[in-house]
């Protein structure tokens, strides 16, 4: 092309014979920058105490399933390393999974820096051509280590000496959609199938692993101390019910006044909110309408640099109202802040900061999460604001502050995992401050200060935590001490899908014992998505022989029933009942 020669061209002067074609193959490379090599650290006692463990795991290829449980900076990735290395030298290979997309680039890098081209990486972010190259490369066993997201627990890896589930609680790696399944349990099954073992890590250990240790069926392995010997950051809990009596900021006056101070010393902050968007949603004062999806019983979030609407569950957008459509009143305004609003704060109250948002708008393109990672790791900005996408995992030096905005938004759920939820996320990005050689401090503003699970987030006391949650969930029968399984109807006719749900019940009744609960059906939290209405019915349970029969007979019959709209999911133990 570059010649001003066209394919048409080529393509007669090949028939001629005047030239020869020749197929060439180009791999792809999904690494945007190149690593400096590291060393393997001097492992704390805790540290080396479990990668002996594991080590012998490998050595004697035992499927045994490991609980890391560590403090936020303790150097869990460190064990992760030279359990690898201990693996590739035995020449076995190993795959490491992290729950985000966000987490990839820096892990990544660490891994490389270890094990140079051996390193494969697997994401939904990456292009189709790179995925591909980066399975054959997997595939031909020129890559040794795997690091991805949950799908790459599929990765075709032979003779794997070590399996390991990073931030191992994290509910992205249980796949919602068709093919559902919890990555755990697969990693589980493949560590199984070729004798090595699984660790699972976790400064906050899902409560059904945390259990599993406890009875002897994982082994447990501790790292109770951070690595620079400082203590855990200090944490405030602001009460945002007297705050909002002095002022409408966002920012409590110690979490402003705390930024300025992290400034003034060119130290960096990290800022939780978890909403994306400029707002929750728009009203009017004077009659109170509030603009809602027309496919889905939700109301549209507001986003500012697209000055639009939208649905966050069915994609539907309308330009922002000016007037009320109902009384067209000129008071319509904007309610509850997104992380595109608090931006446009923060920029209004700290003029000379370099901002970073980083959320699910912000990091559509490619190699966007990369950017603003290096960016801010570069110490090119001074605050990075965003979603939860920000809580795990990243490890910024010049980090000494974290504030986060709405810690209890978790809690607003009708959920039994609500609690869980906000410990592991408050824990999570607490740990993101004072991880080098400065004091890191936590300021949490939030309406219920005197919630357990915020109290205990505080001292990051998962001990206190786990004892305390075990007691609810035991008393309301749920997991860990009851399995679940959550069956889910959907049709176009809400009549429809209420009535196949309550034949379903009655059968359920009827096949399964006495003992087994069945709740519902009810219609779902949001009962009409993309103009499907939505019904569950949730099945608790010990022990029921008849129980897969029952559910593939339900299955069997679905099918048959799909031709009128009818549609019927179930889901192995749930994450939400919602």
């Amino acid at each position: 092309a570059s010649l001003g020669v066209t394919s048409a061209t080529l393509k007669a002067a090949e028939k001629k014979g005047w030239v020869a074609s020749t197929l060439k193959r180009h791999v792809r490379n999904p690494f945007l920058r190149d690593v400096a090599p590291s060393q393997p650290f001097k492992l704390q006692p805790d540290q080396q105490a479990a990668v002996d463990s594991i080590e012998q795991a490998v050595v004697h290829k035992k499927d045994q399933v490991f609980l890391l449980e560590g403090v936020t900076g303790s150097g869990k990735t460190e064990v992760y390393l030279q359990s690898i290395a201990h693996a590739l030298e035995l020449g076995r290979t190993a795959l490491m999974l992290v729950p985000e997309i966000t987490l990839t680039p820096q892990i990544v890098g660490r891994i490389r820096s270890r094990f140079g081209d051996q390193v494969a990486m697997l994401h939904s972010a990456m292009s189709s051509g790179e995925r591909y190259d980066e399975w054959q490369r997997i595939n031909q066993g020129k890559a040794k280590v795997v690091v991805g997201v949950r799908s790459a627990v599929f990765a075709p890896l032979s003779n794997i000496g070590l399996i390991i589930m990073d931030e191992e609680h994290d509910s992205s790696y249980k796949q919602a959609d068709n093919p559902r399944y919890q990555t755990r349990d697969v990693a589980k099954w493949r560590a199984a199938y070729n004798n090595c073992p699984v660790v699972l890590g976790s400064a906050t250990p899902s409560l059904e692993s945390r259990a599993r240790a406890m009875k002897g069926v994982y082994t447990l392995l501790k790292l109770p101390h951070r690595i620079n010997q400082h203590a855990l950051p200090h944490v405030s809990i602001i009460d945002m019910k007297t705050e909002l009596a002095k002022h409408h900021s966002a920012l409590s006056t110690k979490l402003a006044d705390a930024i300025q101070v992290r400034l003034d010393k060119h130290e960096q902050v990290i800022l939780l909110l978890n909403r994306r968007g400029y707002s929750a949603f728009l009203m009017c004062r004077d009659c109170g309408y509030v603009p809602r999806c027309p496919n889905c019983d939700i109301s549209l979030t507001m986003h500012k640099n697209t000055h639009t609407l939208n649905c966050h569950y069915c994609g539907h957008k309308e330009p922002v109202p000016t007037v009320c459509p109902q009384c067209h009143s000129k008071r319509i305004r904007f309610y509850g802040m997104g992380s595109e609003q608090l931006e446009e704060q923060v920029k209004d109250m700290f003029p000379t900061a370099r901002v970073l948002r980083m959320d699910v708008d912000t990091t559509r393109k490619k190699g966007s999460h990369e950017a603003i990672i290096d960016q801010f790791g570069a110490h090119k900005a001074d605050i990075l604001l965003g979603t939860q996408m920000i809580a795990k995992g990243l490890d910024f030096p010049e980090v000494t502050l974290v504030g986060v905005l709405n810690a209890d938004s978790a809690l607003q759920f009708p959920d039994f995992r609500s609690s869980e939820r906000t410990f592991e996320l408050l824990t999570q990005v607490s740990g993101r401050s004072g991880r080098a050689d400065k004091t890191g401090e936590v300021i949490i503003q939030t309406f219920n200060p005197d919630h357990y699970a915020i109290q205990l987030a505080k001292t990051q006391d998962y001990e206190k935590f786990y004892a305390t949650e075990m007691r609810v969930r035991h008393d309301g029968k749920y997991p860990p001490y009851y399995y679940t399984v959550k069956l889910t109807g959907n049709s176009p006719s809400e009549n429809q899908t209420a009535s196949e749900m309550f034949g379903i019940m009655n059968f359920l009744k009827k096949q399964l014992s006495p003992q087994a609960i069945i709740l519902g059906p009810t219609p779902k939290t949001i009962t009409r998505i993309d103009n499907r209405y939505y019904y569950q019915i949730i099945i608790k349970y010990r022990k029921e022989p008849q129980l897969k029969a029952t559910l593939d007979e339900i299955l069997v019959q679905s099918q048959k029933k799909q031709r009128q709209g009818l549609q019927i999911a179930i889901d192995n133990e749930p994450l939400d009942f919602m």
